[in-house]
This record gives C-alpha cells, structure tokens and sequence, in this order.
C-alpha cells in the first residue's frame, strides 16, 4: 500500500492518480493508432512484438476527463514553471507505466507459453500461480502508481 504524507489529501492524491492515468489512457490511444499504421505481417516477429508497439507514445494533451480532473486538482491554475514541471511528471508516467504494462504483458504470454491459454484448464496449482503472479504484477503497478501521484503532487503543488 502506498504511504503518503499525512498532510496530503487523500482526495487530492486520487485526483493525481486519476489525472496520470488520463495521460496514459490518451497516449495509448495515439500509440495504437501508430501501431496499426505500421502493423507487420502475420506470423513475422520483431522488437516490441508484445502488443503494445515498440516504444510509450507521449501525449499530453488532455482528454475531457482529465481537463476536468486538472481543474478540480489545481483550482487557481498553474504558472509556467508549474506546467513545465506536470508535464514532465506526466511523461515520466507514461513512460514508466508503459514498462509496467510490458511487464505484465510478458507475465502473461510467458505464463501461458508454459502453462497453455485455457484457464479454465489450469489445475489449482497452476491456477494460483497464474493468479498470485498476476497479482503481484498488478500490485506493483498500484503502488508505483500511488507513488507518482505523491510525486506529482509534491512537485507541481
């Protein structure tokens, strides 16, 4: 679980979440788009051949959901330096949970590589390895994501 400073609102570092993950939610979109666009033929392999294109595509405008998260999170708004600062929080973000996305991208094949793709023929065993593995993928994302929040706030105001 993530620790946070007492005076931080826990309101606020919910907003932050949400507010980084808006960003993630939009470059994907624009990362898909260029995914498609350059889309190898079936059955060829190749560098970040994981569903998720080669690289984090960064895109920091913001969606509707995330103008009215920033608004609510920054009520009188944010000078220059203070925008310059987000943006780069929010792109770190991106970036970092693009990695964290991959790692559970290649939890998953790995696993079913070995184990086969049909769940509902996985024994107990194997059924807890798929479960405790994937849930220590997600709660590694969950409390890195808590932490970026906190960072955001605490760098941008």
């Amino acid at each position: 679980m993530t620790t946070f400073e007492p005076s931080i609102d826990p309101r606020r570092l919910a907003l932050a979440q949400e507010l980084l993950q808006e960003a993630v939610y939009r470059s994907r979109g624009e990362q898909a788009g260029a995914a498609l666009l350059r889309a190898r033929p079936p059955g060829t392999a190749g560098v970040g051949n994981c569903g998720l294109g080669e690289k984090a595509a960064v895109v920091l405008d913001l969606t509707p959901r995330a103008e009215v998260v920033y608004a609510e999170l920054f009520p009188a708004g944010l000078d220059a330096a203070a925008v310059a600062k987000l943006e780069s929080v929010l792109a770190a973000w991106v970036k970092r949970q693009d990695a964290l996305d991959r790692r559970r991208n290649h939890f998953l094949k790995d696993f079913r590589n070995t184990h086969g793709y049909n769940r509902a023929v996985y024994d107990a065993a194997q059924l807890e390895l798929f479960e405790g593995g994937l849930e220590r993928v997600n709660a590694d994302a969950r409390e890195e994501l808590g932490a970026a929040a906190l960072n955001l706030l605490q760098v941008v105001g």
